[in-house]
């Protein structure tokens, strides 16, 4: 691939002519895109966009890339993009081309212009990323460029895999409206297009109930919280607690808010609302949710608790279906997941009302009363047009052929969803738990455990083991954020970047990759997350 982008002496001229008027901001010589494009071919010249490069919008629903294409003008000139009616010299055209996948794009720059064509409005926001990455990063946020020069090329270009996406646990640590919305937009810069949302545990509720309002009036706050922790993972004396009150929650307004602002980044939001496990935060609300109807607090540490739903009981489902019909509401998109995993079955075991299920449902082992559960709820789920996920637990024993499963405990529950015929998104902790730490040594900070490099997440292949006729069930790729030791949205973003950068690549462009390559180009990148002022482990290219 050629990277040294020669200048027309049109180009030239118009450059140094501009030297007084403003500063024009020329291309840097190198072309460095992530994720990695399909295709990329290079050609003489350069194209100056400016502050009255007109926008053009021949495609129906494309209005959000021009939003997004407004954002990049504010950022380089102090101001949006114009509108115009046709092409004309110097236009940035988006335009739909039936030939293109949905998400699909073919991106040219000549000297006359930008041409966006792509299968859908999803394809152009995508085409837009890609024009961020060309232009010289120094430009953004400076507000006072006058032109920014553009190499000459032509990039088509399409995902490998249709589901590319990021978790985020608030129910450990509460993250704003405004740090959500801040997270989306690091997410649309690298072509992910779902965010999965954790918005209940043991230690928070944060999503608003109508129907049961001490879910958030109690169940959203702990009295305390545990900080710190030893070397192996053990709670010992060197931890403490903060004997602060934790709490926070969405309400539905500002959920329907989030969903819109992610729906402009062309990014599906899918809420986590956890069943049957992961429960103390909705016993202390309501203690009939359980087993023994005693009276729980909100837990303030992380461990698994064998405090769960009762699914002996009807009104328990009675409860979940409630809530979930808020929720599927709430979220527009396809999905709802409903945890399912580390769902310990001690006081099943014990409880009258889950015996007397056992015996009416015919089951004989205690984890088929999970696998029940999770079936009754996808049946509520289905008959209101939404497809039930979750985690690779609800593989044990029986699962219905329609559910997704997210495979976390390594790839191998993904590889028998994918060959029983269940779809599955890759999501190992091995390669795509991000609270792991990404570097060791002094200065780094706190972190679950483990030791998960920028190398190691990219050198994830999500299909491995599988024949090609059984990839096609694995939908995709996904980071997860938990957040027992990510207390605020610095810590988030560090954790984060730049190993997005590398899942990415994976999802994105995993018949393509190529380390060596990709390490150039993340260098570039670097220097977009500095004019976005992203945090970062910028250490890491020290070395």
């Amino acid at each position: 691939m050629r990277h040294i982008v020669l200048r027309t002496a049109l180009a030239c001229a118009a450059w140094w002519g501009l030297a007084g008027c403003g500063r024009t901001v020329p291309a840097d010589g190198e072309l460095a895109v992530i994720p990695q494009p399909a295709s990329v071919g290079l050609a003489e010249g350069s194209f100056l966009l400016s502050a009255r490069s007109p926008i053009v919008v021949g495609m129906e629903g494309a209005e959000p890339v021009a939003r997004a294409l407004d954002q990049v003008g504010e950022a380089l000139f102090g101001r949006p993009l114009r509108r115009a009616d046709s092409p004309a010299a110097g236009a940035v055209v988006l335009r739909r081309d039936t030939a293109l996948a949905g998400e699909a794009y073919a991106l040219t720059v000549s000297p006359e212009g930008i041409d966006i064509a792509a299968g859908s409005p999803a394809g152009a926001f995508y085409a837009v990323q890609t024009l961020r990455q060309l232009l010289p990063p120094e430009a953004f946020g400076a507000g006072d460029v006058r032109r920014a020069e553009i190499p000459c090329l032509t990039i088509v270009d399409e995902p490998c895999m249709r589901y590319r996406g990021v978790m985020l646990d608030a129910a450990r640590h509460f993250f704003t409206v405004d740090e959500v919305k801040r997270l989306l937009d690091i997410l649309a810069l690298h072509k992910i297009n779902t965010f999965h949302w954790h918005l209940t545990d043991d230690q928070g509720w944060r999503i608003e109930i109508r129907k049961y309002p001490r879910l958030t009036e109690f169940g959203s706050v702990r009295t305390r919280t545990l900080i710190g922790r030893d070397p192996g993972g053990e709670y010992d004396e060197t931890c403490r607690f903060d004997e602060t009150p934790y709490g926070g929650f969405y309400t539905q307004q500002e959920i329907r808010d989030v969903v819109a602002y992610a729906a402009e980044r062309f990014i599906t939001v899918i809420p986590e609302i956890e069943f049957p496990g992961h429960a103390v935060s909705a016993l202390a609300s309501y203690p009939w949710l359980g087993c023994t109807g005693e009276q729980y607090e909100v837990r303030q540490t992380w461990d698994i608790d064998d405090r769960v739903y009762c699914p002996g009981k009807e009104t328990t489902f009675e409860f979940i279906e409630n809530v979930l019909a808020e929720v599927a509401e709430l979220f527009p998109g396809p999905y709802v997941h409903i945890g399912g995993d580390e769902c310990p079955m001690t006081y099943w075991k014990g409880c009258p009302h889950c015996r007397a299920r056992m015996r009416s449902e015919g089951l004989t082992h205690w984890r088929q009363l999970q696998n029940y559960s999770t079936a009754r709820l996808e049946r509520f789920l289905n008959a209101r047009g939404k497809q039930l996920i979750g985690w690779d637990e609800i593989l044990e024993g029986e699962v219905t052929p329609t559910a997704t499963i997210m495979s976390w405990r390594g790839t191998e529950g993904g590889i028998r969803a994918a060959r029983q015929g269940n779809y599955a998104i890759m999501s190992p902790g091995t390669y795509c738990y991000f609270d792991h730490a990404q570097a060791v040594g002094e200065g780094e900070p706190l972190s679950w455990g483990g030791y998960l490099p920028v190398d190691k997440v990219y050198a994830f292949d999500p299909c491995a083991g599988l024949t090609p006729g059984e990839r096609r069930f694995i939908l995709g790729v996904q980071a997860n954020l938990w957040t027992e030791y990510i207390a605020d949205f610095d810590h988030l973003q560090y954790m984060l970047l730049p190993r997005l950068s590398a899942l990415v690549e994976t999802a994105w462009s995993l018949d393509r990759k190529d380390w060596e390559d990709y390490r150039r180009r993340v260098d570039r990148l670097r220097r977009l997350y500095d004019a976005c002022g992203y945090n970062y482990a910028r250490h890491l290219w020290a070395e």
